[in-house]
């Protein structure tokens, strides 16, 4: 399935519209970000990726600023990243909230992600590129990809989302991290490359992409296969 952009300078009033742009925003403000009365919040680590979430959200404004970031795995490790913030004003919030069951005000989410069925792709790379993580396997030879959040739930959600993707992703069972938030990764028999040029095709043509981290899962796919994936 290829995608298209589908934002306009109206956006903020469609974004619960069930669209690949839609999508791929409510993944990323699910994995990284948060909503707040009248307020919708949602970070990047890459420029283009937050243009891209401006351009869906109608919003030409972010902040930047470089962030301390503890590592997903070890709390110990602390790495200064770029991050950028955008907020979107007014009714999307908890109008998102009960329409998509993100939590509001910190209050538990149920995270119902059914109105994006036919958007399953850009929704898990928004989840992705806000709250996953990819490395390569000096010792194995392979690529690791892994999911890490503080919401039990939502991690139990994109599981879910997993399991039902073509191609299928088998997952390992949630762990806990030390800084006392959870993480999976896809399970050593999950077709990775396959996977990974499932979840960003068509991201060249709609721009929905955080470029730094679909450069990272092309290399790290092309060290462990030897082979170029799709359009990565």
């Amino acid at each position: 399935m290829r995608e298209t952009d589908h934002s306009t300078p109206d956006a903020a009033e469609d974004l619960l519209a069930a669209t690949p742009a839609t999508a791929y925003f409510w993944g990323r403000v699910a994995g990284d970000g948060e909503l707040v009365e009248h307020c919708v919040t949602v970070r990047a680590g890459d420029e283009r990726a937050a243009d891209a979430l401006a351009a869906v959200a109608g919003a030409n404004r972010r902040a930047h600023r470089v962030a301390a970031r503890e590592s997903a795995h070890d709390a110990s490790i602390v790495r200064y990243e770029d991050e950028y913030e955008l907020r979107v004003l007014g009714a999307p919030a908890e109008r998102a909230s009960a329409a998509l069951g993100l939590p509001l005000d910190g209050q538990p989410g149920g995270y119902r992600f059914d109105a994006f069925a036919d958007h399953r792709a850009p929704l898990l790379r928004g989840l992705l590129e806000a709250c996953g993580t990819v490395c390569f396997r000096e010792s194995a030879g392979s690529v690791g990809v892994s999911f890490v959040h503080d919401d039990e739930r939502l991690l139990e959600t994109t599981r879910s989302l997993l399991a039902d993707a073509e191609p299928h992703a088998p997952t390992d069972d949630l762990s806990e991290t030390s800084s006392g938030g959870y993480w999976f990764g896809l399970a050593d028999e999950a077709d990775t490359a396959g996977f990974a040029d499932w979840v960003y095709d068509g991201s060249e043509d709609s721009g929905l992409y955080a470029g730094d981290r679909r450069r990272k899962l092309r290399r790290s796919v092309e060290r462990a296969t030897g082979t170029a994936v799709g359009e990565l």
